[in-house]
């Protein structure tokens, strides 16, 4: 059954038309991923699904009964009142009821009449029955698990929805479409103010949601996950595909290059008949065959060419090598008032490691990454960067970075001065800042531009250490991938903090989850480390039942219980002795490649010395050098010996440490 259907639609704003004549179908069950290109109108058809909006021209109409729930980009819904009481009551006519109940009770207290008070008690009756169905249909039980599922902790629940941050405010507003099970769900980027946990949880939620989903979103993998249909937005047409993100990919690809074959037939064709008729139209023999070709042109309908929308494309340029150890973090502790957010804390970043931060909102993942850039410091310990460091920082909030009164190119050049203005508008245009658009304050622009304006300073002058804090916000699916694809080839070491899954599977090479004030690493991407934590939860269900069976008398609960907890106290004390291990280790390779790098510095004066056949002729100069060269040499070989050594130590060491 269509849930929704349009009809030749279509849309326009002052100079910009957005729709021509659309049309398309919403089943029950869809699971529909809705792409293309920021500005081409993602959001307005699903303000127009909604009925939030009403097309130029054409139809859309909703199957009667149809309940569609919308959750913008934006905050929209203005919530009051305790949490938990605010999701419940999000149901259409609950609170209607609620009161309709306060009102007949107080009646009835006060009715004196017999056949007044068997009226209101009949009504209250009715009242009453119908508060019983919407609480079977929608259970109070229901709405707490989506609460946790998103984030909230039970103590929550009686707060004032009015005391939450912008984020939390968001999380509140899906908690209350996903409770209210519409028929139709549109979501606009839902995972724009989710954690990691909590997208993992919505991801599972979605699997089983009854109704017709259609969604929005710059990860890649959360739509290949969900999207089983993928409706794409551009150049004023709205095309279906069956499939999921990839393969839509590969439909297009196909469908591009069909349509191109087609131009090129089309093309042939047309001037083949136009060769006929330049030639033979003056001859009366062949002048009816003439005019025929030119009915044929005309009535020919003309395959349109497939207008590619520009998008960024850009690589990093090679970076300068950095020493083995990049980041050195000991002894941190960070609080805000009365909440601890780390203590003590040791770690190290090595050379080439891609780390992807995670856990839940609000455990520390950027105030860290802010200490670790230098725009925070810590309570006590330090960060100490490793020789040859050089750090460039991408800050959650562009505004943060970014002069307003700025123009795009002023902004850009800032980062690198020395450079040609032709260079910097070189660069401007790769990020889709051409002509005018350069000369734009900073301030007048989108959440997306000024993205693409830092991410344009992170080209010019990337450092071989860089430090993102959310790098695809705002940014469109095209935009995502086209940044993973760059840092993909880049040469430096990478820290980030991301909600993308797709941008974390492709990039990290090891995992920093932040569970209870501790950081605990994994190797590897966000796939393998959540696959790991099912074979560990698995494992250890399968020792619970084993042991509860073992037991026989019911105690063995409370035991495990004791015993989870002496494990996880042994397991700490084991990461934190391995961790002060690990730190010789650490010293002695920072003083080894520092001496290596002052012996080869060195082995190159000596051999552009030695390369001139004229010194030998100075014997005195000549053999206390050579002497001096294979010293050199000598000592290079024993230092690279005592590094591969120490290595070898500490990467066993962290083998360890992982597997704790």
């Amino acid at each position: 059954m269509s849930l929704v259907s349009a009809f030749d639609i279509s849309l326009s704003f002052p100079e910009n038309r957005i729709f021509d004549k659309v049309g398309f179908q919403i089943e029950n069950g869809d699971r529909i991923g809705l792409v293309g290109p920021n500005g081409a109108g993602k959001t307005c058809l699903l303000r127009l699904l909604k009925g939030d909006m009403t097309p130029d021209s054409g139809e859309i109409r909703r199957a009667k009964g149809t309940r569609i729930s919308y959750l913008p980009q934006d905050i929209e819904e203005v919530y009051s009142g305790p949490l938990l009481k605010t999701i419940l009551d999000s149901i259409p006519g609950r609170e209607s009821l609620k009161n309709e109940l306060s009102r007949v009770e107080s009646a009835l207290a006060t009715a004196v009449e017999k056949q007044e008070q068997t009226r209101l008690a009949k009504i209250l009756a009715d009242i009453i029955e119908k508060i019983h169905l919407l609480d079977q249909e929608f259970p109070r039980h229901d709405a707490e698990k989506i609460l946790e599922g998103l984030g909230f902790s039970d103590s929550d629940f009686e707060n004032p929805v009015s005391t939450l941050s912008g984020g939390w405010k968001m999380r509140a507003a899906l908690a209350g479409h996903l409770y209210r099970s519409p028929e139709l769900l549109l979501l606009d980027e839902p995972t724009n103010h989710l954690d990691i946990p909590s997208i993992r949880w919505l991801e599972q939620f979605l699997q089983g949601f009854p109704g017709a989903i259609v969604v929005v979103s710059h990860d890649r993998d959360f739509l290949n996950r969900q999207a089983r249909k993928i409706m794409s937005v551009d150049q004023e047409k709205v095309r279906s595909y069956s499939g999921n993100y990839d393969f839509y990919l590969r439909a297009r690809e196909e469908e591009i290059k069909h349509i191109e074959t087609e131009i090129r037939s089309q093309e042939q064709k047309i001037k083949e008949a136009q060769k006929f008729i330049d030639r033979f139209r003056a001859k009366a023999s062949k002048a009816r065959q003439a005019q025929s070709k030119i009915k044929l042109i005309k009535k020919m309908e003309i395959v349109e060419r497939v207008q590619h929308r520009k998008s960024i494309r850009f690589s990093f340029p090679p970076v300068a090598r950095s020493g083995r150890e990049v980041i050195d973090i000991q002894g941190l502790s960070k609080g805000f008032g009365d909440k601890t957010l780390y203590e003590g804390m040791d770690l190290n970043v090595l050379r080439g490691e891609r780390i992807a931060i995670i856990g839940p909102n609000g455990c520390g993942k950027t105030t860290l990454l802010k200490m670790i850039a230098g725009e925070l410091s810590p309570d006590r310990g330090e960060v100490v960067l490793g020789h040859g460091v050089e750090m460039a920082y991408f800050a959650q909030h562009h505004s943060e970075m970014l002069n307003p009164q700025k123009t795009v190119i002023e902004e850009v050049y800032k980062a690198v001065p020395d450079q040609s203005v032709g260079f910097v508008r070189g660069v401007c245009g790769a990020f889709l800042f051409s002509g005018s658009d350069v000369d734009k304050k900073v301030g007048v622009l989108s959440g997306g531009e000024k993205a693409r304006v830092v991410l344009a300073k992170l080209l010019v002058k990337p450092g071989n250490l860089m430090v993102m804090d959310e790098p695809t916000n705002h940014l469109d699916i095209l935009s995502s991938e086209a940044l993973i694809e760059a840092l993909e080839q880049y040469t430096g070491t990478l820290l980030y903090v991301s909600h993308n899954q797709s941008f974390i599977n492709r990039l990290a090479t090891q995992i920093w989850d932040i569970v209870d004030r501790e950081i605990v690493p994994y190797p590897g991407n966000l796939d393998e480390y959540y696959d790991h934590l099912e074979r560990t939860k698995q494992e250890r269900e399968d020792n619970q039942r084993s042991s509860g069976n073992s037991e026989g008398d019911g105690e063995g609960a409370p035991r495990n219980k004791c015993n989870r907890k002496t494990q996880k106290r042994e397991r700490a004390d084991q990461r934190r002795i391995l961790r002060e291990t690990i730190k010789p280790f650490l010293t002695e390779l920072g003083k080894v490649e520092a001496e290596i790098e002052l012996l080869e510095l060195r082995q190159k004066e000596l051999e552009k010395t030695l390369a001139d056949p004229e010194f030998f002729k100075d014997e005195k100069r000549s053999v206390p050098l050579l002497k001096e060269y294979q010293d050199v040499k000598a000592r290079m070989d024993a230092l690279l010996v005592r590094w591969e050594q120490v290595h070898e130590k500490l990467e066993s060491v962290k083998t360890r440490l992982n597997a704790v």
